[in-house]
């Protein structure tokens, strides 16, 4: 089965057509996402980026495809963060914190050339009740977050467990809601007699 897709930017779209298994694969890996992908189209290779993909409702099928002609110029792509020294971190070892990535994934601008696979994040420095937001981020030279407006997202947020007293009360209460809703049960039944 060939599947159909678009090649588009830097001069006329070119429709092409690709194997659906091999591309099927081929989107499963995560570089595939975020990497120059060289395309014969028409006897010339192109530099592409894979820029959107269909996939059908419920068949592992994909329907269609685009691509985007890269040239020398400064591009934005999505790219996945990858987190490590998330258990180093004084946060995780000393205040037994709970580290939550809130966003997997950031958009940046690069040169097409330095466009990497994923990035890198740090997190052995986090510390109790601290956020890190895009902007906090020690991104590889070149390569810069992509700002929307004043927005600045986070990124990771530390949260500090809950106490455990506060376990403990919830598990006192319990009973008493069970023994709440016994009586509920016998008056409906009592109702249903008498009509």
């Amino acid at each position: 089965a060939k599947v159909p897709g678009i090649v588009y930017g830097a001069g006329t779209p070119a429709m092409v057509e690709l194997d659906h298994n091999a591309l099927f694969f081929a989107l499963k890996k995560e570089a595939f996402h975020s990497s120059i992908l060289e395309m014969d189209i028409g006897g010339k290779v192109e530099k592409v980026l894979l820029r959107d993909y269909q996939m059908h409702a419920y068949k592992p099928m994909v329907l269609h495809i685009d691509f985007q002609r890269v040239d020398e110029t400064r591009l934005r792509k999505k790219v996945p963060l990858h987190f490590e020294g998330e258990e180093l971190s004084p946060a995780v070892k000393t205040d037994k914190c709970l580290v939550s990535h809130v966003r997997t994934d950031l958009e940046i601008e690069c040169l097409a050339a330095q466009l990497p696979e994923f990035v890198t994040i740090d997190l052995s420095g986090l510390t109790k009740n601290q956020s890190l937001h895009a902007s906090d981020l020690k991104l590889p030279e070149g390569i810069k977050a992509v700002k929307r407006g004043t927005l600045n997202p986070v990124i990771v947020a530390v949260t500090t467990p809950k106490v455990e007293e506060e376990v403990a009360a919830t598990v006192v209460v319990a009973p008493e809601k069970g023994k709440g809703a016994k009586p509920r049960k016998e008056e409906k039944q009592q109702k249903g007699r008498g009509g």
